[in-house]
């Protein structure tokens, strides 16, 4: 008899162990309040149960996890392959006026993430072990941002990440209609719910990811389908989780439910019990408003609604120019009304300077607190106009250390609004000449002028080489570089940029830009390539050097010509006597014989012999022995005599100020 109840005892042990079991192997979240969930950073459980990630925090990280880790192995001691397993959860991104930052799930070894960096790492990886197979982590990645570094595909993608940042394989985000077979895109920043699935079959070691709007029926065509075996990634106790960082988009991240299980499909999330999202846009009209004053005031809207409409629409405060055909730039058009109240009416004390365009003011958005500068112009809404906000649309697209960021734009009553990101120190020529007597800029010193340089120079080589088209800024100069909190250069004012695709012949264009900067090929083609800003940048980095204007307004001057000046001193060996004296000798000889150097070699008057801008870093990083430039033997230099004499200084004559500048101009006339 006791053996038999020791035997009964024996079973029942057994069966509570595996019962046990079978529960930590699976679970479903449908919502978090009061759940068994960790956070930490920045991310919260709100109080209606969504797990927020990002909380709207600028460049730092969140993560969210499932408190125990699971036994992703069958075997005592962690030798045999990992389990199939099943994901599913529910998520939300809320984007803002910038480009959002996207998140990732993952499964890793341990919930130490604090070495891992934010914005696109999403808190999970980091530079440093990138790549790194002791990472030991597996995630899928739902990116909102197209960076190029990273190789991703677009800016709305879904990827499988294998201990990198980098995709082992990537789809724009969307899924498989099962009648149809077509494929529907989804746009992971619309604010609206949307489910994932993540299958691992551990017989095939296939890796299905699936996508689709919450709700729906799990399409029977997976989004991503890989093969990669786990069991060199997962290790044998393993931790579930969220992880992301809203960058300086103010963005969220929402996750609503979360189902696993392991040798199983994950339990199914009942969407009728998940907690509601934040309103995202306008609240929706009370019916009231929607039916019954509609009805009450319907005759009095037929008689005199046309008329008081276009009279109050003649003298709207906040009107605003709208085609139809700008539907598809909707998120890169701001509201007047919000930049006329960030600018405070466009008052003269927020006034920042004035361009050959128009004039630009600071602001501050009433919303996001973002900091702003905009730029007032004139136009004419004719044709041309659509093809022109394409490319401003395109250019902010546009993300660089050395760039000022072009967020969006804005039209009304002929007037056309650009707005960028604040810099706080202001345009490189205060500095250099120091314009503003009532408040006197400090004098730059050499480390700084030289990291400028370098700075204009990577921003330039990103625009013609490294993004997916090439820009052409076409107003490379002192007064369109700005200086951030930190000093660093941005190249800034996009007014007059062209793009085209890589390996396409650009078409000829008014000549347009700025006097002293102006390429000399441009007054026989008007065909602008990146050769003619490598030119402008000669001309930057000479007068950088040196502290003086491309061109002296003194016409009875001998060489009016920076250019020619510092040419000349080359060719006598006294070429460092140019450096600004401003700076009392407190320089690098080397680096400003080598920045002289290269500014006499990127001003070339003919393109042919000026460097690309990767030779250009490559000179200023020592990679690559710097060619000298023109020698007074050389037929180049005789020739370019020969157009100055003959057509450029005429030209100047014409024209003595070198700040006035955008318009067509062109550099060669009809002789003396």
């Amino acid at each position: 008899m006791s053996v038999l109840l020791l035997n009964l005892l024996f079973v029942t042990i057994v069966l509570n162990l595996a019962a046990m079991a079978a529960g930590e192997d699976e679970f479903v979240f449908t919502g978090f309040k009061g759940a068994n969930i960790m956070v930490d950073g920045v991310a919260t459980v709100t109080g209606n149960g969504l797990v927020d990630l990002s909380v709207g925090q600028e460049t730092l990280k969140g993560h969210a996890f499932y408190p125990s880790p699971l036994r992703f192995r069958e075997s005592p001691n962690g030798t045999a392959s990992v389990k199939s397993f099943s994901v599913s959860f529910v998520f939300a991104i809320y984007p803002n006026y910038r480009p959002s930052q996207g998140m990732a799930f993952f499964i890793a070894k341990s919930m130490d993430f604090s070495s891992a960096l934010p914005t696109q790492w999403f808190g999970v990886f980091n530079s440093a072990n990138e790549g790194n197979s002791s990472n030991h982590i597996f995630a899928v990645e739902l990116d909102t941002v197209n960076n190029r570094d990273l190789k991703d595909i677009d800016a709305n993608h879904v990827g499988i990440n294998i201990n990198s940042i980098v995709s082992n394989k990537s789809n724009t985000a969307g899924f498989y209609d099962d009648k149809t077979g077509f494929f529907n895109t989804l746009n992971l920043t619309g604010g609206e719910g949307l489910q994932l699935w993540i299958d691992y079959e551990r017989e095939l070691t296939r890796i299905n990811v699936t996508v689709s709007p919450v709700g729906m029926t799990k399409p029977s065509r997976p989004l991503i389908s890989d093969i990669y075996n786990l069991s060199t990634v997962i290790t044998e106790d393993a931790y579930l989780g969220f992880g992301s960082s809203a960058g300086r988009d103010d963005s969220r991240h929402y996750i609503l439910g979360w189902s696993f299980g392991m040798n199983g499909p994950a339990p199914a999330i009942d969407i009728r019990k998940l907690p509601r999202l934040p309103r995202f846009g306008p609240k929706p009209r009370s019916k009231v408003l929607e039916i019954v004053l509609p009805l009450a005031t319907a005759a009095f809207v037929l008689t005199v609604g046309i008329t008081i409409f276009l009279l109050v629409r003649r003298h709207q405060r906040y009107a605003e120019l709208r085609e139809d055909w700008e539907v598809e730039f909707g998120p890169h058009r701001f509201p007047y009304k919000d930049l006329y109240y960030a600018t405070q009416g466009f008052k003269n004390k927020n006034l920042l300077g004035v361009g050959g365009f128009g004039r630009v003011y600071k602001g501050v958005l009433p919303k996001s607190k973002l900091e702003i500068a905009v730029k007032r112009v004139s136009h004419e809404s004719k044709q041309g106009m659509k093809e022109f906000i394409a490319e401003v649309v395109s250019i902010g697209r546009l993300q660089h250390r050395n760039l000022v960021q072009l967020l969006g734009y804005c039209r009304r009553r002929g007037q056309l609004f650009l707005v960028y990101e604040y810099m706080p120190n202001g345009s490189l020529d205060k500095y250099l000449y120091h314009q503003d007597h009532n408040k006197p800029q400090p004098n730059l010193n050499w480390a700084q002028r030289f990291k400028i340089i370098r700075g204009i120079a990577a921003g330039l080589l990103y625009l013609h080489e490294e993004w997916e088209k090439i820009v052409i800024h076409r107003d490379v100069k002192a007064s369109n570089v700005l200086l951030d909190a930190e000093m660093n250069a941005r190249l800034g004012d996009f007014g007059l940029a062209r793009l085209y695709d890589h390996g396409v012949d650009p078409q000829s264009t008014h000549v347009v830009g700025t006097i002293g900067y102006l390429a000399p090929e441009l007054a026989c083609t008007g065909k602008v390539t990146p050769l003619t800003d490598v030119f402008a940048f000669g001309i930057f980095i000479l007068e950088v050097v040196c502290g003086q204007r491309p061109i002296k307004q003194d016409t009875r001057e001998e060489h009016p010509m920076l250019v020619d000046r510092v040419l000349e001193h080359w060719h006598n060996g006294s070429v460092i006597d140019t450096v600004d004296t401003k700076l009392h000798g407190d320089y690098d000889v080397n680096e400003a014989y080598l920045a002289l150097k290269l500014g006499l070699l990127c001003s070339h008057p003919f393109m042919d012999a000026r460097p690309t801008m990767r030779q250009v870093m490559q000179y200023l990083d020592g990679d690559r022995t710097t060619p000298e430039p023109l020698s007074p033997m050389d037929t180049n230099f005789e020739m370019l005599a020969a157009m100055q004499n003959e057509g450029f200084d005429p030209y100047i004559m014409s024209y003595p100020s070198s700040t006035a500048s955008h318009g067509p101009a062109f550099i060669v006339s009809s002789g003396r």
